[in-house]
């Protein structure tokens, strides 16, 4: 099985929570690998800046997730995926989703609405915990 790292953030402003729409209609969180040399933090910055074009600052650590999905580019190989993931504030708004990577619409969605459009439970729990935090 092969390992992946990954870092993403829990970005907020006022009562709102960033996230991106894919071209299937799902609703995820920015995220993404790390780089060579990179620490998860400065990943978690640079992800929310290429996914959503929006500048943020770490505020504190939330947890991570884990999870294992076939790829099928490499011939239905196992990955399990680990994501480290920040809460954040977002310091910048001119939103502009990343659609090399499928995604059509970068938006600040209401955080109780939020919680019931996340495609995934994992980044769900991590969405519930960043609520919590800023309150």
């Amino acid at each position: 099985m092969n390992e992946v790292f990954s870092a993403g953030g829990i970005v907020y402003y006022k009562d709102k929570i960033l996230m991106l729409r894919k071209k299937n209609g799902d609703w995820v969180l920015p995220k993404g690998r790390i780089e060579d040399g990179e620490t998860l933090e400065e990943t978690a910055i640079r992800e929310v800046k290429e996914e959503t074009n929006v500048d943020a600052i770490i505020l504190d650590y939330i947890g991570i997730t884990s999870y294992s999905f076939s790829n099928f580019w490499t011939e239905y190989q196992m990955i399990n995926k680990t994501v480290s993931w920040y809460l954040m504030e977002a310091k910048s708004f001119d939103l502009e989703p990343l659609k090399d990577e499928g995604f059509v619409q970068a938006a600040f969605i209401e955080s109780d609405k939020v919680v019931r459009i996340a495609k995934y439970d994992d980044e769900r729990k991590v969405i519930i915990k960043a609520i919590e935090a800023i309150k």
